[in-house]
């Protein structure tokens, strides 16, 4: 076993996990519930996890609430069940903490559309310009960024800026466009998109409203303006959860990642709630990144504390103030 350990180690660059084989009659929840407590260690969870993730973890959220909690708690270890811009966001804020990531191969396409080396000559080009940048995007990016948002927050975000004070909105465009729509404000936008919310086809969407007349359509603002404008409300994951919940309607059409709707269905029992189709015949509107992590991966990092998340401390340092700033912001916004 110590040497399948061994070799494990050594080619987690590679694999971006642990491959160690895991015995199939353990129990994984009591296993990672007694790490928990030997380790002192929180697990942070995203919503578009796979549903047994979400039951293990001890806090579950977007990536608003997340970062909240990767900087308020008092754990020794974070284990960041999301993608690796999260994770590395726990590390900004938190640089005395351990920060784990199950599968290191667990990225973003939306991250991945902006490469700070092009970022930072697209900047260049707007020196007046305050940036904005939406966390879904790198350390790198966040470093080269005035305030950091999400979509729980970007509009308070926005509208703190002073009127006469020039945007550069970053990477996500549909987020971007959907932002000067409600705020009136003419940024300048990045080109990038999340290829998840990117696929969704509006045509298939209305096909679906046809057969299910009385369902509301919940959209998130990553998706394209065509499918923002049949929306009957458009929020960040938290925001659409917590819609389903005070809502009068029994059916939805949930035009997001897949994952929330786990949430969505323990807390309203009795509604149905319907994942819009890609535009394609595959299961695209699942994030593949995303879905990288595993119970299994989960448990292994726990256990041998790796992969761990490092960060040189000139980048975190950058990174960290504008995302202070978007906690300032959302604190006094009471977000």
């Amino acid at each position: 076993m110590n040497k399948e350990i061994t070799e494990a180690k050594k080619n987690l660059q590679k694999s971006g996990f642990l491959d160690i084989a895991v015995d199939v009659n353990m129990d994984l929840f009591a296993e990672i519930e007694r790490l928990k407590k030997e380790k002192n260690a929180i697990i942070l969870a995203h919503y578009y996890q796979e549903p047994d993730i979400q039951d293990v973890a001890d806090y579950i959220g977007d990536s608003l609430g997340l970062s909240q909690q990767a900087a308020k708690t008092d754990a020794d270890i974070i284990v960041f069940a999301g993608v690796h811009f999260m994770a590395e966001t726990a590390k900004i804020l938190s640089p005395q903490k351990k920060v784990l990531l199950p599968d290191l191969k667990a990225g973003c396409s939306l991250a991945d559309s902006a490469p700070p080396e092009l970022f930072r000559k697209f900047r260049e080009k707007y020196p007046d310009h305050l940036v904005i940048s939406y966390i879904n995007c790198s350390a790198g990016i966040k470093a080269l960024s005035d305030i950091i948002c999400t979509s729980s927050n970007a509009e308070k975000i926005i509208e703190s800026v002073p009127k006469d004070q020039p945007i550069i909105f970053a990477p996500d465009r549909n987020l971007g466009s959907y932002l000067i729509k409600k705020t009136g404000r003419d940024m300048v936008l990045w080109n990038g998109a999340c290829m998840v919310h990117e696929i969704f086809s509006l045509e298939k969407i209305l096909k679906l409203k046809v057969r299910h007349p009385k369902a509301k359509i919940l959209a998130h603002p990553e998706c394209e303006a065509a499918v923002l404008e049949v929306a009957d409300f458009v929020g960040s994951t938290t925001g659409i959860l917590k819609y389903s919940q005070r809502d009068e309607a029994q059916e939805y059409i949930v035009v997001t990642e897949t994952g929330i709707l786990h949430q969505m269905q323990k807390e309203n029992p009795g509604k149905t709630f319907i994942p819009a189709p890609p535009n394609n015949a595959c299961a695209c509107n699942d994030c593949p990144h995303m879905k990288l992590n595993t119970l299994e991966k989960l448990y292994l990092c726990m256990e041998y504390e790796e992969p761990e998340i490092t960060m040189e401390e000139g980048l975190r340092l950058a990174a960290k103030k504008p995302i202070d700033r978007m906690l300032e912001i959302s604190a006094a916004a009471g977000l």
